[in-house]
């Protein structure tokens, strides 16, 4: 996942734990936002648009829980992580309530948080792509309507793409000159991600390669370890 342009919002009134967590974070790639108090955390906010919120539960001035009632009143969608040294049942039903889409109990391993936030983000990425109603695309001198599943090259009589080739075809557009990850397309398309179905994506990727060569400017590049970029060269 590309994770560079994230932005985490981390409010945490620990400074010690905050920092370290915040250099954790940045060290693997994420935008991170240290506020030290809830009030602080909410004013950040405000000024700041956020793909993620950190929140400690056990905070001055202002706790968790009522922050993330604020957060969730500016924007319903933003996913929340809460951090708490308890681990009451009761507490963790609210932080539920209030929006949380998952929670942490202190002292937690560094790796569980990065692999809980590439997964609230990958689920989040699907959400939206599920959403698009875009079905038209222009990939250089390719014309691809994916309702029809019909990829066509400078007008010409257009090919009838399969079912999968044109799902993966459209997953690369809505994502073009950008990161397509291999989870997302597995996931979307596939609806498993283990080595099999991987192996089964490298072959329509090189289908599509063979598809879109025609056009020197259209290129689908491999992102090791990452995914793939649809790049069309200006």
């Amino acid at each position: 996942m590309d994770t560079e342009s994230k932005k985490i919002l981390l409010v945490e009134d620990d400074p010690n734990f905050g920092t370290i967590l915040k250099d954790y974070l940045t060290i693997n790639n994420y935008n991170v936002t240290h506020a030290k108090n809830g009030m602080e955390g909410f004013e950040k906010f405000k000024r700041n648009d956020y793909d993620l919120c950190i929140l400690d539960v056990m905070m001055p001035y202002k706790d968790g829980f009522t922050l993330a009632k604020e957060i969730k009143e500016k924007n319903q969608d933003i996913p929340i992580i809460f951090l708490t040294a308890k681990s009451l049942k009761e507490d963790v039903l609210k932080g539920y309530q209030v929006g949380a889409d998952d929670y942490l109990n202190k002292p937690f391993d560094s790796e569980v948080l990065l692999m809980k936030i590439k997964a609230i983000m990958q689920r989040k990425t699907v959400d939206s792509v599920a959403e698009s109603k875009q079905f038209e695309f222009e990939i250089g001198d390719f014309f691809l309507n994916s309702k029809l599943r019909f990829l066509s090259f400078n007008k010409e009589e257009p090919i009838k793409l399969s079912p999968k080739e044109n799902d993966l075809l459209r997953l690369l557009a809505l994502h073009l000159n950008d990161l397509m990850t291999r989870e997302l397309a597995l996931t979307k398309i596939w609806r498993d991600d283990n080595y099999f179905t991987s192996r089964s994506m490298d072959v329509y990727i090189a289908k599509l390669r063979k598809y879109l060569k025609r056009d020197e400017n259209v290129e689908i590049l491999n992102i090791h370890g990452e995914g793939f970029r649809l790049v069309v060269k200006q």
